[in-house]
């Protein structure tokens, strides 16, 4: 099979937790992750607070049995291979992502301090998306590459995992395309501190 497609209402019936702790072993034997996200601080580098509204978010909409609590530890657990040796982590997000958020003003401006802090890691590459008129190439759907053997796509209607070369290469290509169009360093914190000053 070219990819599949998981319906939440599957992956999710059993309790937000159980989707969190089901992607671990995945996590555990990759070595290079690329994470693009054009709607939500990526799950790994979320704080606990921010964690806590997406999933409570998701809970209430799906009407899911109310283990957040559960689930937010077990993705904060997951975190800790960004602190693993032998990892490599690149980090895309959109400005829009620092400008609009969940949980309120004072998580999302917890959420932008914890980018900074994540940034500096040396293992890692925080990328922002500047905002502006006339972009060489659009946002798209918010995707995980898994070194080159997987990619997981995030739809409004399920989770959809690519493992066929060519459409690896295809979301290896488009990861390189937005990459270019980032900024880093001094000029990323520079976008996140002014969506962190907006916020009051």
């Amino acid at each position: 099979a070219k990819g599949t497609s998981t319906e939440w209402r599957r992956m999710e019936g059993a309790g937000l937790r159980q989707a969190q702790e089901a992607r671990l072993p995945l996590y555990e034997r990759t070595h290079r992750f690329r994470s693009y996200s054009s709607w939500l601080v990526p799950g790994m580098i979320q704080t606990h607070a921010y964690t806590t509204a997406a999933l409570r978010a998701i809970q209430q909409r799906r009407g899911l049995v109310d283990d957040v609590a559960d689930a937010v530890e077990a993705r904060m657990e997951r975190q800790r291979v960004l602190y693993e040796a032998g990892r490599q982590f690149a980090f895309l997000v959109e400005e829009s992502v620092l400008r609009s958020g969940i949980g309120g003003s004072e998580v999302m401006i917890g959420q932008l301090a914890h980018l900074i802090t994540i940034g500096s890691l040396p293992n890692v590459s925080m990328g922002v998306v500047p905002m502006r008129p006339d972009r060489a190439r659009w946002p798209v759907e918010g995707f995980w590459l898994y070194d080159s053997a997987q990619v997981n796509v995030e739809l409004v209607s399920g989770y959809l995992t690519i493992t066929q070369p060519s459409e690896v290469t295809m979301y290896a290509e488009t990861f390189a395309e937005l990459a270019n169009l980032a900024v880093y360093s001094a000029d990323a914190r520079a976008l996140i501190t002014a969506a962190m000053d907006a916020l009051g």
